[in-house]
């Protein structure tokens, strides 16, 4: 099996709510056309035409990026692939200027971004929807 890893593949809706719909259980289909241009860049995985894996880097313009969406279709997990996306993610935003990397994680994936490097800090999050 070949993964390829796109750089700014700038994949429809149709691939990224499919992908969302098996890894996520996310049936509320999102309209990503305004989100992927405003990014820093995304990166996607790739078996054949199939979106199997993807991660998002949104910035703030200046000099911090921020990792979100980082997402692999469930058959494909536990093969390295989300960790070549955050080390693809990492690269590009250091390239695109990036200075620092955000990322925020559930506990079972402290693994993986402290693996990477990624330090714990202290952070707020409020929920502002229902």
């Amino acid at each position: 099996m070949t993964i390829e890893f796109r750089i700014d593949p700038y994949p429809d809706n149709q691939a990224l709510n499919a992908l969302w719909a098996t890894a996520w259980n996310e049936s509320t289909p999102r309209d990503f056309s305004s989100i992927l241009p405003r990014s820093l860049a995304h990166i996607g995985a790739f078996h054949g035409v199939r979106l199997i894996g993807f991660v998002n880097i949104a910035w703030d313009g200046g000099i911090h990026a921020f990792i979100l969406d980082t997402i692999v279709a469930p058959e494909f997990r536990r093969q390295g692939i989300a960790t070549k996306l955050v080390e693809m993610a990492t690269n590009v935003a250091r390239e695109r200027g990036a200075e620092w990397l955000h990322v925020d994680f559930e506990p079972h994936l402290a693994g993986l971004y402290r693996n990477l490097g990624f330090a714990a800090t202290e952070a707020g999050l409020i929920r502002l929807g229902d």
